[in-house]
């Protein structure tokens, strides 16, 4: 059964890849061409569409826009919502028949992808000198990102934003079960620990000690790499490395335990909710939660410190961020390059910081996001990047061993089957996977 989901799912990744391939070699229109903005403002008309993931960012969105129309006033911005579960499978549709929005939010894993098939312009036409200034400047983000959104010497995105993991916190459910707030000095066994103690104190309310996601980004991959395993390297998976399966087993153990929930519980409830509806205590997770935080009936109980270290004595995170990419057969392109231009402004990156949107990454605008919320320590994330993070890890074609760690790691955390044995069988198919993309 695990073997037939599997080929589903490459089966699935391969026809995507070659209807997008097909479509854009449809004559050469269009495919990979150049954003580029008219120099007058006043000459820029017309619709078009900006696709986005987050509910809890799209406020700041939606300002952003306004503030653009204060310079391109003919150009009317429609907002695009879909929850991120759906977004990509939406986005691989309407590339498939050329009616992708005319900008939109792109992540690592799927970048390549799009960008191979000519589905993304790029951004020389901003990038370029003109009359002495770059519209857009690649200097202003940091490095990692812009090449996180580069293929084949050429750059496709420009970088919104970026985020790290840290353990949040609810200090009044801490002070209630009469345990010890987390500090920076707090390893894997600590964790554990309170759990222990939060769980006896807060579980006959229905409070969870941890509410953790269970996901790749916020929880296993910067676990693994904490303790010296890898995800993918050099073409090989990680998954089947000692030190991996050892980070795997804690939270195997936190499920099994009954201190987190499973991944079947957190699919009834996001992990998120729980913790800001104040039915969970802790939990690892990135700065792209703030703006969630701060809705909460109980955001002034919450803050943050850096993650936990390994039994290693050492912390890693990934670190990731959102691009801001532009469809190559954009039927409005002046607007739509117009509107990318902007996004990658300063401007653009301050309403980010001062609503608590996400830490944006436009370089000397991450204070005001720091700022946007003092009570939570949010140079945490800061810190992070600066001093304990490496890159997201991705390949060719990342969706298709996603897929795996969704489909078969996640969901057997906390199960019978010794931990071990799936990530073994993870990491032989993820190499198949890899292998299939050189």
């Amino acid at each position: 059964m695990r073997f037939s989901s599997r080929l589903a799912g490459v089966l699935a990744a391969a026809v995507l890849a070659i209807s997008l391939a097909a479509c854009g070699d449809n004559g050469g229109s269009g495919g990979g061409s150049d954003a580029k903005v008219p120099d007058d403002p006043a000459q820029v008309k017309g619709d078009i569409t900006y696709a986005i993931w987050d509910v809890n960012q799209q406020p700041a969105m939606q300002e952003i826009v306004k503030a653009f129309n204060q310079k391109y006033p003919n150009v009317k911005v429609s907002i695009s919502l879909a929850t991120f579960d759906q977004y990509f499978t939406k986005l691989k549709t309407q590339g498939s028949s050329d009616n992708l929005p005319d900008v939109f939010w792109m992540n690592g894993p799927n970048f390549q992808l799009f960008a191979a098939n000519k589905q993304l312009a790029t951004l020389e036409g901003l990038t370029s000198d003109k009359d002495g200034a770059k519209q857009v400047d690649p200097a202003n983000y940091p490095k990692a990102l812009n090449e996180l959104y580069s293929l084949d010497g050429k750059q496709y995105g420009i970088p919104k934003d970026f985020d790290t993991i840290a353990l949040w916190y609810n200090k009044r459910l801490f002070a209630e079960a009469k345990v010890a707030p987390p500090t920076a000095d707090w390893t894997w066994d600590d964790y554990k620990a309170a759990a222990v103690k939060l769980k006896a104190a807060l579980g006959p309310k229905n409070i969870w000690a941890s509410g953790d996601t269970l996901g790749t980004q916020a929880d296993f991959y910067p676990a693994m790499l904490s303790n010296g395993g890898f995800v993918v390297k050099d073409g090989k998976s990680g998954y089947g490395d000692p030190k991996s399966v050892e980070a795997l087993q804690f939270w195997s153990d936190m499920v099994k335990n009954g201190y987190t929930p499973t991944a079947a519980q957190n699919a009834e409830t996001k992990s998120q909710d729980r913790f800001f509806d104040g039915k969970a205590a802790m939990m690892w997770n990135g700065n792209w939660v703030v703006s969630a935080a701060l809705k909460s009936p109980y955001k002034n109980d919450f803050t943050v410190v850096p993650i936990p270290k390994a039994p290693t004595g050492e912390r890693k995170t990934v670190i990731h961020g959102i691009g801001n990419v532009m469809s190559a057969k954009s039927k409005n392109p002046q607007a739509a390059a117009a509107f990318l231009a902007f996004l990658g402004t300063k401007d653009a990156a301050l309403v980010q910081a001062k609503l608590g949107a996400a830490n944006p990454a436009f370089t000397g605008t991450q204070t005001d996001f720091v700022n946007s919320a003092p009570q939570y320590n949010l140079k945490t994330y800061i810190e992070a990047a600066e001093q304990y993070s490496e890159p997201y890890p991705v390949s060719k074609d990342t969706a298709v061993w996603n897929n795996l760690e969704i489909n078969e790691l996640t969901p057997a955390i906390g199960g019978d089957k010794p931990i071990a044995d799936v990530a073994k069988d993870v990491a032989t198919k993820m190499d198949e996977a890899l292998g299939k993309e050189q």
